[in-house]
């Protein structure tokens, strides 16, 4: 699939388009260059530890095996670059491992993450969408100041929860935007 957007993203180059904006194509340098993006999977233990698992083949069956028997009690899932890919198969591994996940899309949770926090995709694309619009009046990117999020959505996905037997208390789930039964 990577292949893919990097050439849509190449072809989209050639045609000379004014703004090329894209939040999925990880890995373009200056529209030019593709490099590869290294999914990682964070296993929380007494001390953090990080797993790379580099594309096209991630183990990510090898690394949960080596997770469950170093007793790791959390996973924090990279959601860039190729991971993307593989959010059904991290979440289904985690649920299989009864490992609460945590990531930061709310179409992880919806694969089966068990919760995200993120910043609102919707109103990061609105705020893209602004950026655009002074770029092709005439504004120099450089010249545009680099913006915060604002807004945040906080999911949680209760059927994970019950799957890998974690009790959401209720105070938790009064403050999500939205919770996936």
């Amino acid at each position: 699939m990577e292949e893919r957007l990097l050439g849509f993203a190449a072809e989209l180059v050639q045609l000379k388009v004014d703004v090329l904006v894209s939040a999925a194509i990880s890995g373009i340098r200056a529209a030019k260059q593709a490099t590869k993006t290294i999914p990682i999977v964070m296993m929380i233990t007494g001390d953090p530890v990080a797993l790379g698992l580099i594309d096209p083949n991630p183990d990510f069956e090898g690394a949960f095996q080596v997770a469950t028997s170093g007793r790791v009690s959390a996973l924090i899932a990279d959601t860039g670059g190729l991971a993307i890919s593989y959010r059904k198969l991290i979440a289904d591994l985690a649920i299989k491992n009864r490992i609460p996940s945590m990531c930061e899309r709310s179409d992880y949770v919806e694969a089966g993450c068990l919760m995200s926090y993120s910043a609102d995709e919707a109103e990061s694309f609105r705020r893209a969408a602004v950026y655009v619009d002074k770029i092709l009046k005439g504004a120099k990117p450089a010249d545009l100041p680099v913006e915060q999020p604002t807004k945040f959505e906080f999911i949680i996905n209760l059927k994970t929860a019950k799957q890998i037997g974690v009790t959401i208390p209720p105070n938790v789930l009064a403050r999500a935007n939205r919770v996936i039964k």
